[in-house]
């Protein structure tokens, strides 16, 4: 008996292991499209629940090689900075350590033919007990190796209290081009011994990480209060509204198509030439801040009846002259610059940046990007090309994570999001 459970906690260590070498929100199989994972009925939210609610997660994703296969996930506690949180599998998730999606449909009336599965988590067989950062892993045949994709959520357990605003900066260098955020934080009835060894705080501005800002000091520390109000530190880029894609028809125009060569087996779809945008002047309009979602104004399903198209983008830079840097899609049509067909290729003939993507029916949000590094960490930066304004609206998700002395993970004790236009509380 002791030794068929040392073989399951050493066959659990390797797999751990194994999924380590795995990065968040990647797709490692080329067939595998449009993956959208957020709250149960809104598509343009981030995946977040709160520890033992009756708060649900979806999973939508489609294969592109059709008929029906074993696709199973997993899930993976993580710290703060998302490394592997040194805990056993069962020690942070109550069932089993791989569920079968077994919710899929093959599609119908659309031209191009794939598989469409959905999953709900969490699932009965597989919830989670504790809060923190986790990684959904989906993979093929029960098989660990043949990872398709990962994406990542938030379990919260709501302990601590927490006030955010949204300001335009005092400092002339950022006072037109960023937004600064103050940060307080009650710890009141809640015992933080060491506020700048025990607690972190992570800000991202319309649900990215690839550009975070991470606090492990508070500004001040007052009686039950840790403010965070460094100028310095707490200043991000406001960027600019998204530019927008709709697609909800491959027979009609959009607004921003210039044409389409559609045939009897596929569909081309031409969008408007880009410019830059670093000298026009700045016009709010509503945006899903890089999110898009399904949809068609045909009367079906825009889950296995919309149907897939070769989306062609033009970049025109000024005077036709290529950049220093290689330019990307950015938004999570191109999972925020990650997908292959996202990186651009500049025409020397034409003067313009070219790329094809290969979108479903919907309305998208993009940008355009080059690749920067701040302080050794790679980040996809929009202001080269798209400039910023300081009245741009974004979605400003804080998180606080608290270790216990001795603790072996980080716990997300308190979760706020804020619209930064009116400082309006976001569900």
């Amino acid at each position: 008996m002791m030794r068929v459970l040392f073989i399951c906690i050493f066959l659990l260590g390797i797999q751990t292991l194994s999924f380590g070498q795995r990065q968040p929100d990647e797709v490692y199989m080329q067939q595998i499209k449009t993956v959208k994972f957020s709250k149960y009925g809104d598509p343009t939210s981030y995946p977040i629940m709160v520890l033992s609610s009756a708060d649900q997660l979806e999973l939508r994703f489609d294969d592109m090689d059709g008929g029906v296969k074993n696709f199973y996930y997993t899930l993976q506690l993580c710290n703060a900075d998302w490394t592997p949180a040194q805990l056993s599998y069962f020690d942070y998730v109550k069932g089993y350590s791989q569920v079968r999606i077994n919710t899929y449909r093959v599609s119908s009336i659309s031209m191009t033919k794939y598989t469409h599965y959905q999953a709900v988590i969490p699932d009965r067989n597989c919830i989670p007990t504790k809060s923190g950062n986790y990684l959904l892993r989906v993979f093929l045949n029960g098989d660990t190796s043949k990872i398709a994709f990962t994406r990542r959520f938030l379990v919260v357990e709501p302990k601590l209290d927490m006030g955010i605003q949204v300001t335009q900066p005092f400092s002339q260098m950022y006072f037109q081009t960023h937004h600064r955020l103050q940060v307080q934080i009650s710890t009141k009835n809640f015992d933080i011994r060491y506020p700048q060894q025990q607690v972190k705080v992570f800000v991202l501005q319309n649900y990215r990480w690839d550009n975070d800002i991470v606090l492990t000091s508070p500004t001040f520390i007052r009686q039950d209060l840790l403010m965070y109000s460094n100028e310095t530190e707490m200043v991000m880029p406001a960027g600019k509204e998204f530019r927008w894609l709709n697609l909800r028809s491959f027979r009609l125009l959009g607004d921003r198509i210039s044409k389409q060569e559609n045939t009897d087996s596929s569909y081309n779809v031409f969008v408007k030439e880009d410019q830059p945008r670093i000298s026009k002047q700045y016009y709010f309009y509503r945006d899903l801040n890089g999110r898009f979602m399904n949809e068609t104004i045909e009367n079906i399903n825009p889950y296995w009846n919309a149907d897939y198209g070769k989306v062609h983008f033009t970049f025109n830079p000024s005077g036709g002259m290529p950049l220093k840097s290689d330019v990307f899609i950015f938004g999570e049509l191109s999972n925020y610059g990650k997908d292959p067909s996202a990186l651009m290729k500049f025409n020397k003939e034409k003067g313009v940046y070219e790329t094809d993507m290969f979108l479903k029916q919907g309305y998208y949000d993009y940008q355009y990007a080059i690749k920067d590094n701040n302080a050794g960490k790679t980040f996809f930066n929009t202001t080269p090309i798209e400039q910023d304004a300081w009245e741009t609206e974004n979605t400003y998700l804080v998180l606080v994570y608290f270790r216990q002395l001795g603790g072996r993970y980080d716990e997300l004790i308190a979760l706020r999001q804020v619209g930064s236009q009116f400082n309006r509380n976001l569900r």
